[in-house]
C-alpha cells in the first residue's frame, strides 16, 4: 500500500484521494492551500456578511423571526457556528437537530449546553428506534454502514424545516471531505447540493431505494426525503459552508467555545483515537470507524493524526505511533450494536467479508483475515523527509493541550461529571 509522504493516509482513503509527483496527498495540499493560495479572507468575509444581511432582509420581508438555520449536534463545530452567527453578526438562527438515537452522555450534555447558552429556538426530530434498527441493519449488511440514517437525517431534515418555515439560508461548518482528503478546492466555493448529499453522505442511495428492503416502509424513510425542486426554488433555500469564508481551525474554535460557552471535551481515553474534543457526541462512531478499518485498513487515529501533522503539532513518527495504538482496536461497544440489531458478532464480520480491500487484507492459512501492511511498518525515506511540515512550538501532547488530546503520561484531570469522565458502552437515545 502506498501512503502519503506527509500524513498518514493510504492510497485507498475515502471518498477519494490523489497523490502528486512528490508523494503528497490532495488532503495535505488542500490544507497547505489555505495558507499559500492568494485568498483574500477579508474579501470572503465581506461576501459572507452580505449573505447574512440578505438573509436578514428576506426574513423581515417574509415576517419570519428566524433568518437562518444551523444544523447542530452539540459538538464543537455547531457551538462555534451558533456563537459566531448570534454573538458577532446578530443573527437569530433556528437550531435544528436530527436525533439519530446513538448519543453519548457527553453529547447530550453538550447539546443541552448549546441550547441553554445560545438562548436560540431549537427543533429536534428524534428517529424512532424501530425504524433506526431496520435501516441500520439493512445498510450495515448492504454497504457496511450502520449510521447511514445519521447522514441522511442531518443532511435532509434541516431542508424539510427550511421549506416548512420558509427559511432560505442553512449554515454548515466545514466541508469535511475537503479537510480530510482534499476532494474540493477552496477556489470551488462549494455549496450544499442534493447530489452531494446523495453521493457523498448517503452512499448513492435515496431513501425510496430502501423501501421493501429489510422490512423498511414508507413511514421509516419519511425524515430522509429531500424537498422537491419546486419547494426548494420557492423558498430559495441554499446551504453554505463557513469554511469557505473564514479561516477554519477546528481546535482553536473548540478552545474558544470552551471559554465562551462551556463546551466540554471528555476526560477519558477513547478506544479508537487520542482526540478528546472531536466527534465525542456520536456513540456509534467507534463501530462506524472500526468498519472503515475492516474495509480499508485505516481509522479515526489516521484521520486525527493526519490533521495534527498538517498543523505541525505532531511529527510523522508520533503519528505512526498513534495509528499503531488505536486503528486496529475492536471497540467494546460493538457488542451493544450487534445486540441492538439482533445479530451475532460472527454475522457482523461475515457481512463485512466481501467489502474488505484485498490490497490491505488477506486470509491466512486458517482462513482468518490479516492486515498485510500498515504505515508504521514503512521506513521514513527521502520523500517523507522532504515532505515534512515545519513544526510549531505548540505540541499535540503538551501540557496546554491536556484537555484536548489524551496523553497516557499526562492524562486530563477528571471533571466530576460522569458524562465527561466515564465512557459508556450503551448509547443514550435522549
Amino acid at each position: 500500500m502506498k501512503y502519503c509522504a506527509r500524513c498518514m493516509y493510504p492510497e485507498n482513503a475515502r471518498p477519494t484521494i490523489i497523490f502528486d509527483e512528490e508523494g503528497v496527498c490532495s488532503g495535505c495540499r488542500y490544507h497547505e492551500s489555505r495558507k499559500k493560495l492568494e485568498i483574500d479572507w477579508d474579501d470572503r468575509l465581506k461576501m459572507f456578511e452580505q449573505i447574512l444581511e440578505e438573509a436578514k432582509r428576506m426574513a423581515k420581508k417574509r415576517g419570519n423571526s428566524h433568518d437562518c438555520i444551523v444544523p447542530v449536534s452539540g459538538g464543537k463545530d455547531s457551538h462555534y457556528q451558533v456563537w459566531l452567527l448570534k454573538e458577532k453578526y446578530g443573527m437569530n438562527p433556528l437550531l435544528v437537530t436530527f436525533n439519530h438515537a446513538f448519543n453519548t452522555p457527553s453529547g447530550n450534555r453538550n447539546l443541552y449546553n448549546l441550547v441553554e447558552k445560545s438562548g436560540c429556538d431549537f427543533v429536534r426530530y428524534t428517529a424512532g428506534l424501530d425504524s433506526v434498527k431496520r435501516i441500520s441493519r439493512y445498510m450495515l449488511e448492504t454497504v457496511g454502514d450502520l449510521t447511514w440514517h445519521y447522514h441522511a437525517g442531518i443532511r435532509t431534515y434541516p431542508f424539510q424545516v427550511a421549506v416548512e418555515r420558509n427559511i432560505p439560508l442553512i449554515v454548515w461548518g466545514e466541508h469535511g471531505f475537503a479537510e480530510l482528503t482534499g476532494i474540493v478546492s477552496l477556489e470551488d466555493f462549494v455549496e450544499f447540493t442534493r447530489w452531494t448529499r446523495k453521493e457523498h453522505d448517503m452512499r448513492g442511495y435515496e431513501p425510496h431505494d430502501l423501501i421493501g428492503k429489510g422490512g423498511i416502509t414508507d413511514q421509516d424513510i419519511a425524515p430522509y426525503i429531500y424537498p422537491s425542486d419546486e419547494d426548494i426554488a420557492r423558498v430559495e433555500v441554499r446551504g453554505i459552508y463557513l469554511s469557505n469564508f473564514i479561516y477554519w481551525n477546528a481546535k482553536t474554535q473548540a478552545e474558544i467555545m470552551m471559554k465562551e460557552w462551556d463546551f466540554a471535551p471528555i476526560a477519558y481515553e477513547r478506544e479508537r483515537t487520542f482526540n478528546l474534543h472531536s466527534k465525542i457526541e456520536d456513540h456509534a462512531n467507534d463501530v462506524h470507524d472500526y468498519l472503515k478499518y475492516l474495509k480499508f485498513g485505516y481509522g479515526r487515529a489516521t484521520d486525527d493524526a493526519s490533521m495534527e501533522i498538517r498543523h505541525g503539532r505532531m511529527t510523522r513518527e508520533e503519528g505512526m505511533a498513534m495509528v499503531e495504538r488505536y486503528d486496529s482496536r475492536e471497540p467494546s461497544s460493538l457488542a451493544t450494536y450487534c445486540d441492538f440489531l439482533n445479530i451475532s458478532k460472527q454475522q457482523f464480520f461475515d457481512w463485512l467479508e466481501p467489502m474488505r480491500d484485498t490490497r490491505f487484507w488477506q486470509k491466512d492459512s486458517n482462513g482468518e483475515w490479516i492486515p498485510t501492511d500498515a504505515i508504521f511498518k514503512h521506513e521514513i525515506g527521502e520523500a517523507e523527509e522532504r515532505a515534512r511540515v515545519e513544526q510549531v512550538a505548540e505540541r499535540t501532547f503538551s501540557d496546554e493541550n491536556r484537555r484536548m488530546y489524551y496523553n497516557p503520561n499526562n492524562p486530563p484531570e477528571k471533571t466530576g461529571d460522569p458524562a465527561l469522565d466515564q465512557a459508556s458502552v450503551k448509547f443514550r437515545v435522549m
